[in-house]
């Protein structure tokens, strides 16, 4: 089976910056971070522990994140018994300040997820990276959420392949991916159709996908296939993603989260600028909470958004024109990498079902454009 690696032949494309993914087995012999159970060594007890765990706090660079005030709210926290988990959160994790050098280093454990397209790979840097956030939005009918189910199966694939998973295609330990779906498009039969595409087994790769929502169905394999809810209050949608840490620190094969769509229910819950400035905030703690997820366990975020019209843009030169983006600065600043999709008129497409890609925002990466079609193996090149 052919790499889904190289970087597209034309010579306008970018050529890659990021290396590829490190080896499953190179993860594994090195855990990417400290259980807060490590605390015990430094005089934390039990109690204070399960405590920090009951608030969504799993590891020890969890601690450090979280400001005083926050710990202050869990119940049963004194300021003394803050300010002692903090002094041992900090002996555990070490120095907060680091050279060049060995920030480099470190990012050689930054894993590089394949789209499914050369093309678009190339413009990325090789895919989909870890410990970030990368943002797709654009609209209906773009293959947002295409991509969300092709990246669900290459995660599993070994590392060769675009995915994050061990080395040989026959003996591999596949990672499993986590999915958060609020507008009910997840389907298996589109995981078993793409699955079909790199040679994995669908049942394989529908077992190694763990979906949640609102309300639990029988289950039909290790991980539930649950049913997905338009119900979805986004009290409940912060407290699956408190769980999600819970997940990734018991289980360290996962290394994909994908949010789709990030927006849809704070346009139903919050209307009106009377209520914009509550939603912000409510978007900030959360995209701040992916944010830590993603550094914490060397996941991978891929949230897709929804666009707006927006009028004023007709005459000024900006991506999308028209389109823009919903979630205000706050998504913006907070997503590492951006992508927008754009429809391709029928008159001058290339393929069927074919589409532009744009990257509007990286941290090195220039802006530039690619091309990408959707068959019935997902994303894939025209």
């Amino acid at each position: 089976m052919a790499p889904r690696r190289p970087v597209a032949s034309d010579s306008s494309m970018p050529p890659p910056s990021r290396p590829p993914s490190p080896p499953h087995d190179e993860i594994e012999e090195n855990p990417f971070f400290d259980s807060v159970d490590e605390l015990q060594q430094h005089g934390i007890n039990v109690q204070d522990i399960l405590k920090l765990k009951s608030a969504a706090i799993h590891t020890v660079s969890g601690v450090v994140m979280t400001t005083r005030r926050q710990l202050l709210k869990i119940k049963g926290m004194s300021e003394a018994k803050v300010e002692k988990i903090k002094e041992a959160a900090q002996k555990t994790a070490g120095s907060s300040f680091g050279t060049g050098i060995e920030v480099q280093d470190r990012r050689k454990r930054v894993l590089v997820l394949s789209t499914g397209s050369k093309s678009v790979d190339a413009i990325l840097g090789g895919g989909i990276m870890s410990q970030s956030i990368s943002e797709v939005y654009g609209e209906f009918r773009t293959g947002k959420t295409q991509m969300a189910h092709t990246m669900s199966v290459i995660a599993q694939l070994p590392s060769e392949l675009g995915g994050a998973a061990g080395k040989a295609p026959n003996e591999y330990q596949p990672s499993r991916v986590k999915l958060t779906y609020i507008q009910g498009t997840f389907r298996p039969d589109r995981i078993r159709s793409i699955a079909d595409r790199f040679g994995v087994d669908g049942n394989m790769a529908l077992e190694n996908i763990l979906i949640r929502s609102s309300i639990q169905q029988r289950a039909s394999g290790p991980f539930s296939i649950l049913r997905y809810l338009l119900t979805l209050t986004l009290d409940l949608k912060m407290d699956l993603i408190n769980e999600c840490s819970l997940r990734f620190a018991e289980d360290k094969d996962f290394r994909l989260l994908i949010v789709d769509s990030i927006m849809a229910l704070f346009r139903v819950d919050y209307s009106g600028r009377g209520e914009l400035s509550e939603r912000q905030q409510k978007l900030a703690q959360m995209l701040s909470k992916l944010t830590k997820l993603s550094e914490e366990y060397n996941i991978a975020v891929l949230i897709t958004n929804q666009v707006q019209s927006d009028p004023g843009a007709t005459m000024t030169f900006v991506a999308g024109g028209a389109l823009k983006p919903i979630g205000g600065h706050i998504l913006s600043h907070c997503s590492t990498t951006r992508m927008f999709l754009r429809k391709v008129l029928l008159f001058v497409q290339v393929a069927p079902k074919s589409a532009w890609p744009k990257l509007v925002d990286s941290p090195d990466r220039p802006e530039s454009e690619a091309s990408y079609k959707l068959d019935e193996g997902g994303w894939t090149d025209v």
